[in-house]
């Protein structure tokens, strides 16, 4: 049975008809076009579907439109503006911090978490931070470094 709900994300309000149990993820990416959110493990391990929910990182793979009703979300697109990337997002080109590009968006969702919550994270705050975000290309030292660049 579907019902309709109220979603703003990145900052626009839409209106979705959706099964309650339907995920975030697929409205997000079939319903509203932002394919920046990735699709990994579908359990909500892997961190590669995190948005904002709210101002707090979420697997939106596992997040019901249930509970994510009358919210806000900040994906991966809306991190920086039309005219500027998110200090983060620059970081990481910066940093070279990319590699196949597939955990990025979520990685970066965090990292801005993070740096809302801790404006100037140490190394270690950043790595503990970014511990529910899987690569599997093995650049976390670069990811470190630049989130700790974004910081400054």
């Amino acid at each position: 049975m579907q019902e309709t709900f109220t979603l703003t994300v990145n900052g626009v309000e839409h209106q979705i008809t959706a099964d309650p149990d339907t995920s975030l993820l697929s409205v997000l990416r079939n319903e509203l076009g932002l394919m920046g959110s990735r699709y990994g493990c579908g359990l909500g391990m892997c961190g590669a579907c995190f948005v904002l929910l709210k101002g707090k990182p979420v697997s939106s793979c596992d997040t019901p439109m249930w509970s994510a009703a009358g919210g806000e979300v900040t994906t991966v697109e809306g991190l920086g503006t039309e005219d500027a990337l998110h200090p983060v997002q620059q970081a990481f080109l910066d940093e070279q911090a990319a590699q196949c590009g597939y955990c990025t968006s979520g990685i970066l969702v965090s990292a801005a978490a993070l740096l809302a919550e801790n404006p100037t994270p140490d190394e270690d705050q950043v790595a503990a931070a970014l511990d529910r975000n899987l690569c599997r290309c093995g650049v976390h030292d670069r990811v470190v470094r630049a989130v700790v660049r974004a910081s400054r």
